[in-house]
């Protein structure tokens, strides 16, 4: 418990003197949204690696897969394939480009100013700042859950509090390059504890090929419940046509894999670095990132239904009695040294910093850059910069409030909600907004506010997770969702279980294209702006 306490408090204590460095060097609005447009490549790859990947992946997607088995690591594949060499090399760098060009601070001012429309930018930032403490909130129930089990005599509800009291002091003072400083040294942190976390792992397990094969072996061992919905077995998956299948495979690998490419807390990092050349060199940093990462904590979370059956005679989901989420913190508390229990508590607070603080900065300045400075004459920079520090404490209240009010197991669903509600609204606009001088103002403003609502309809109305537990279906039509009284194994039925995102973003990509062709072309002049440099 000493050991435990003295390595949090020395990781919090580099954490404040990074802070208040960033601080120092805050000046003016750009400092504190962009980082003063100077971040190197290591920065700029371990900040974008920690912001994507947090408690979130590792604790919440870790314990899916102690749940659902190997076919988590299909995820692994697209975060690194997309998430880092697609979004880097194709959207990194004309992001930078045009965003300078732009004179571009925030994501939705990006897309406004892109599409030369204040509606644009506002609905964006509304829309992230009212859904991104949902995100934001899975992170933080993810470290408050870990700080649990490590500190039983503190309640979950007193961590909630103390974690966001600790990020909200150097985000809402030391804005984006207090974010990106720290996530480096956090995300360094966290590489180490990974690289340490897999290797014990298989030595535990007699190595890599007899630990594979002990988890295939335990396949009798799958749960009745698991095998009902769809599960074949640990190593082999769901199958694709069951309602397990299309939650791992649509929701889970789809939504998160191909969302990030629309991360508003991501894509702003395009514009904090001076050249192309810190982006080629941050694809390979982030790519091995990545993958000790979120490889780690999948591969980790499966075998860990092998740990526990030796150790204890339990699978994973059984110790942590049908809590996913708390699937990971056992087996750091239960299985690893205690040396090494301290020291990953100190990185998956660092995971969880690291994302929190960009979550809280983006919703922040969506709130008062996208939104309140439309509506309100700021005058000088001081007072920008304190409406911005104004709009990142709202944004970390309603956080917490949201970390209060969302039930157990919560983390994977929360994650990819917000991942698949961004590609939908934004991505058609973003990409052929970056490649396409023939998308218009009119295809923009409809493909965003069209994918946004056939999104939260498929939310609200078909699909079971969410539609079961908000209620409205059930209130309006007298049953969970639209087509839960479909024949049961029908592709009908199967629908609850298909993610928003697999209709919305297909829904918004042909709104985009097709108003576009026929609606009016932005002016050239314009276009010859935003194309300034990327040719």
């Amino acid at each position: 418990m000493t050991g435990k306490i003295i390595g949090v408090l020395i990781y919090l204590g580099v954490i404040f003197y990074l802070g208040y460095k960033a601080w120092l060097k805050t000046k003016e609005s750009t400092d504190y949204m962009l980082a003063g447009r100077s971040m190197n490549p290591f920065v700029l790859a371990m900040s974008y690696g920690a912001t994507f990947v947090s408690t979130s992946a590792i604790v919440g997607f870790g314990g899916v897969s102690g749940m659902f088995g190997m076919s988590l690591l299909w995820l692994t594949f697209l975060t690194i394939f997309v998430g880092i060499f697609v979004a880097m090399v194709f959207f990194g760098k004309r992001t930078r480009r045009m965003g300078l060009a732009l004179d571009s601070h925030t994501f939705p001012e990006f897309l406004g100013r892109r599409y030369k429309s204040k509606f644009i930018q506002q609905f964006s930032g509304v829309v992230i700042f009212v859904f991104i403490p949902v995100y934001a909130a899975a992170v933080l129930i993810g470290i408050c859950r870990m700080l649990e089990v490590a500190f039983p005599a503190i309640s979950y509800g007193v961590w909630l509090l103390v974690v966001t009291a600790i990020v909200a002091v150097y985000v809402i003072t030391g804005g984006l390059k207090a974010v990106m400083y720290t996530d480096a040294f956090q995300g360094t942190i966290m590489a180490g504890m990974m690289l340490i976390l897999i290797v014990t792992t298989y030595s535990l397990l007699g190595g890599i090929t007899e630990a594979h094969q002990a988890l295939t072996d335990m396949v009798n061992l799958v749960p009745a419940g698991l095998v009902k919905g769809g599960m074949t077995g640990w190593t082999t998956g769901p199958n694709f046509e069951s309602p397990i299948g299309l939650t791992v495979y649509t929701t889970i690998i789809y939504g998160v894999g191909i969302g990030v490419l629309a991360q508003p807390q991501l894509a702003i990092r395009f514009m904090t670095v001076p050249s192309d050349r810190e982006l080629n060199r941050a694809v390979a940093i982030g790519g091995v990132f990545i993958l000790l990462m979120t490889g780690v904590a999948f591969v980790t979370g499966a075998l860990s239904n092998v740990v526990f059956f030796q150790k204890f005679g339990k699978i994973a989901i059984v110790m942590a009695e049908n809590n996913f989420d708390k699937i990971i913190p056992l087996y750091i508390d239960k299985v690893m040294p205690g040396w090494f229990s301290g020291l990953f508590l100190v990185a998956m607070f660092a995971a969880a910093m690291s994302t929190m603080s960009s979550q809280y900065h983006v919703g922040g300045t969506s709130l008062s850059r996208d939104f309140l400075e439309q509506y309100v004459n700021i005058g000088n920079n001081g007072s920008s910069m304190k409406l911005n520090r104004l709009g990142v404490t709202v944004a970390i209240i309603a956080t917490l409030v949201w970390a209060w009010l969302l039930p157990s197991g919560v983390i994977a669903r929360a994650t990819a909600f917000f991942f698949g509600l961004c590609a939908a609204s934004f991505l058609p606009i973003y990409v052929l907004g970056l490649y396409w001088k023939g998308m218009t103002k009119t295809g923009a403003k409809v493909s965003m506010v069209g994918g946004f609502c056939f999104s939260m309809f498929w939310l609200l109305f078909v699909h079971v997770k969410e539609a079961g537990f908000i209620g409205l279906c059930q209130a309006m039509f007298g049953k969970a969702t639209l087509v839960a009284d479909a024949a049961p194994g029908s592709w009908m039925w199967l629908m609850q279980w298909v993610d928003p995102n697999v209709v919305a973003l297909p829904v918004s990509m042909v709104l985009a294209v097709g108003v576009s062709l026929a609606t009016r072309r932005i002016e050239e002049r314009h276009l010859r702006l935003c194309w300034d440099g990327l040719c």
